[in-house]
């Protein structure tokens, strides 16, 4: 298993962090059209197994979500929140999630995998959306 991977003690199970990130992903947006918070849905036998940094991604993103979406609002030109496509706005909370909480996550990844879930799960435009946002953010914070 390398540095990039998790596993569940016992179960042969592991999982890459790029897998990681979309089930995080299809967790928090789960719970978006559901409206029932995120983390309600991490044991939830009908979505699958989930890993450590899974956990942690839909975790932090619950705990800090108010805070992620101030800065998603403030940024979003021309967007609100509930306008924004839904898959957009959990991959942009889950971007922010790493590069502002997750400090074992370099911010240069933490932008680039979130514009990747961006390419294969949403619009054409939303890769230089999602990238706009999370750059502005890292550059804010003096991350880049």
């Amino acid at each position: 298993m390398t540095a990039a991977e998790d596993s569940v003690p016992g179960s042969g199970r592991s999982m890459s962090r790029t897998e990681a990130r979309t089930k995080a992903l299809e967790v928090l947006f789960a719970a978006d059209l559901r409206g029932v918070p995120a983390g309600t849905l991490l044991d939830d036998p009908e979505g699958g197994w989930v890993d450590e940094f899974t956990r942690t991604l839909v975790t932090t993103v619950a705990d800090n979500r108010y805070d992620i979406d101030q800065l998603i609002g403030e940024r979003a030109e021309g967007w609100t929140l509930d306008r924004m496509p839904g898959v957009d706005r959990n991959v942009l909370r889950l971007g922010l999630a790493e590069l502002l909480y997750i400090d074992e996550v370099p911010p240069a990844v933490a932008i680039d995998e979130a514009v990747e879930l961006a390419k294969s799960l949403s619009t054409d435009s939303s890769p230089r959306f999602v990238n706009g946002i999370l750059a502005a953010v890292a550059r804010d914070r003096d991350l880049l």
